[in-house]
């Protein structure tokens, strides 16, 4: 026994779960001065919609609501399903205080008190 299911059928499954994705999803991807809804991120790697959002490459940055998650190098890889993938080139961290260069002792003081003479 073999199961058809025709392409509108096929079509109307892939936007019902892209439509359940995008509304659970708190992911954003911002590119310039557009920001789309990132459906899945995995640690190489993640999905957007690929009939409304267009072909992005370069530098992006990813968001987790207001947080800033990572800034990240990309490229496009694969389209299934009504899903546009892209992998990481590059992927960094973001901090939201620059570096240290020197080693701060965990026991440090935060500040230093003393009162003038």
């Amino acid at each position: 026994m073999s199961t058809y299911v025709s392409k509108e059928i096929t079509a109307e499954l892939d936007a019902a779960r892209i439509a359940g994705l995008k509304k659970t999803s708190r992911l954003r991807v911002e590119f310039g001065d557009n920001t789309f809804k990132i459906l899945r991120l995995w640690k190489d790697s993640f999905t957007v919609e690929a009939e409304t959002t267009p072909q992005l490459r370069g530098l992006v940055d990813i968001f987790d609501g207001a947080k800033h998650l990572y800034q990240c190098l990309i490229i496009a890889d694969d389209d299934e399903a009504g899903e546009m993938r892209y992998e990481f080139k590059r992927s960094t961290a973001a901090a939201d205080k620059a570096p240290l260069d020197f080693y701060r002792a965990p026991d440090a003081p935060i500040a230093l008190l003393g009162h003038e003479d």
